[in-house]
């Protein structure tokens, strides 16, 4: 059985240190929802802007790219792991760039997934291109999907309507990049903001879903879960983060935090629509525990990609 790194009190916050590729063979646990936010590979010793600082691009040696082949063979490894973690009906979401967003696209249709949209996340405060040589990056992709072709997935589209002003809500989000305040216990160079995570999670999960994040970082997605009464486990190899994840989980357990965070959280109408929206939520009574056992006793290796496809198209 492996050892978390860190277990909150509540059971619903878990954390492992190591390579997400050799822990998630390690353990059998079936997901609800996934969140990925791989390598970008844009570590090319490129410069940006940040608080009106010129600032190397380079975030550590896990951003940086070896080739096309090694981008793909990357993708391709994480997400057949990652398929054997979901439930049937699972949805999992990627987040990405121009520079690795195609070759997860690629992949998904290789193993099998249905993508069902791709989410542009324009960003109102992006950082400005000091180069003046192109037009200024201002947006990511997310890509949305389920495990398999035929199995329905859980879509609360009621909600994801109330919020934009009773329409039907658009593939494009106009949202702000991180806040301040997100960064009280430190920060991460790739730091997502709570609301984009919110957003996803309401809209693709019930709650007590357990949500899994294999790259998790200061870990927003499970701050995240847990600010919207879901459970979480997240995988990073770097302790430094961890510390970070694990110090935010702290800080949202006394009551008057949590109820801060959830009225900053852009996207709704107002600051406490999010607060109401969950005491009304209907409660699914998710009864299992988060499984760290492999009951085969065994290491598991990624099926391969043509026994995936038999499988679902057998199932």
């Amino acid at each position: 059985m492996l050892k978390p790194y860190f277990k909150s009190d509540d059971k619903d916050f878990y954390l492992l240190h190591g390579d997400t590729m050799d822990l998630l063979p390690q353990f059998d646990h079936k997901f609800d929802m996934i969140f990925a936010d791989p390598p970008y590979f844009l570590s090319n010793n490129g410069l940006s802007i940040q608080s009106g600082k010129i600032v190397s691009v380079n975030k550590g040696k896990w951003d940086k790219s070896e080739g096309f082949e090694y981008i793909n063979d990357f993708n391709r490894k994480w997400l057949s792991l990652i398929r054997d973690k979901m439930k049937d009906d699972a949805t999992i979401w990627i987040s990405g760039t121009m520079h690795n967003i195609f070759s997860v696209g690629q992949i998904l249709n290789e193993l099998g997934f249905k993508i069902l949209n791709v989410i542009t996340w324009e960003k109102s405060n992006p950082p400005p291109n000091f180069s003046c040589r192109y037009f200024t990056y201002s947006t990511e992709q997310i890509i949305w999907a389920r495990k398999s072709e035929k199995v329905p997935h859980y879509f609360n589209y009621e909600l994801m309507k109330k919020l934009n002003g009773d329409k039907q809500m658009k593939d494009v989000w106009k949202l702000p990049a991180i806040a301040p305040w997100e960064k009280s216990c430190g920060k991460h160079p790739t730091q997502k903001p709570l609301a984009v995570l919110t957003r996803l999670i309401l809209a693709s999960t019930k709650p007590n879903a357990w949500i899994l994040d294999p790259f998790t970082g200061s870990s927003t997605t499970g701050i995240a879960a847990n600010l919207a009464n879901r459970r979480f486990l997240g995988i990073d190899q770097e302790e430094e983060f961890l510390t970070i994840s694990k110090n935010r989980k702290i800080e949202i357990e006394n009551p008057k935090t949590s109820a801060t965070y959830r009225q900053k959280i852009g996207g709704f109408n107002d600051k406490k629509e999010l607060e109401l929206f969950l005491v009304e939520e209907p409660r699914a009574e998710y009864k299992t525990e988060l499984n760290l056992e492999n009951k085969r006793g065994d290491r598991l290796t990624a099926v391969p990609v043509a026994q995936l496809l038999f499988l679902e198209n057998n199932h």
